[in-house]
């Protein structure tokens, strides 16, 4: 991970101009697992996010992106798990994705399940993210990514030189979603307050 996160400082700041904010509400690994929840507007999006953080990572991919000779390369060495977007293959990483939690792994998510269009709205974001965090009992940490729609959103074909941001939000403790309503409540109580936070800085 250290010489992918040095080459993408170095890329970062010179093509894409890359800047982070908020990189103080980043928890320290203190053994306790983390989920990251952001907006998805590029494949670049999960090594940006990590870039700062110094944590052992896991994350959710869509499979087929294995398959891609670059990003497959580099999705795979950064600690990414396949996930089919439909059928049974959902719920064997969902059980995935509670077990790195509990070990005290950092996992990355993007709820909105896909890459956003060009003009840089987010789609509505899937539930998947507010169950795993709340069943897991672990703090959810909101990112926002900004100006990645320009660089390389879907319908792009290849990337583009530009200006990225990445906010990082305070943490969302997700034991105040743990009592009093029923499951799908709780989880579309929490994603509601991820699209909200998240939304903010776009």
């Amino acid at each position: 991970m250290g010489g992918l996160r040095l080459l993408g400082k170095t890329l970062g700041s010179t093509y894409w101009r890359l800047r982070f904010s908020g990189i103080e509400n980043i928890p320290a690994e203190d053994g306790r697992g983390l989920l990251i929840a952001a907006n998805h507007q590029t494949y670049f999006d999960p090594y940006w996010i990590c870039i700062p953080i110094y944590r052992t990572f896991r994350f959710l991919a869509w499979d087929a992106v294995f398959e891609w000779f670059l990003i497959g390369r580099i999705i795979a060495r950064l600690g990414a798990f396949p996930v089919r977007l439909e059928g049974a293959g959902s719920v064997s990483s969902m059980k995935e994705s509670l077990r790195v939690l509990k070990e005290g792994w950092t996992l990355v998510v993007f709820p909105e399940g896909s890459r956003e269009l060009a003009d840089g709205k987010m789609t509505r974001f899937k539930q998947g993210a507010a169950r795993i965090a709340i069943d897991a009992g672990v703090p959810v940490l909101p990112v926002t990514i900004r100006g990645g729609n320009k660089i390389w959103p879907q319908g792009g074909r290849f990337p583009l030189p530009g200006k990225v941001e990445i906010f990082y939000h305070p943490p969302i403790d997700t034991k105040e979603f743990l009592a009093g309503e029923d499951q799908r409540t709780r989880a579309n109580e929490l994603t509601s307050a991820l699209e909200k936070v998240i939304g903010s800085r776009l």
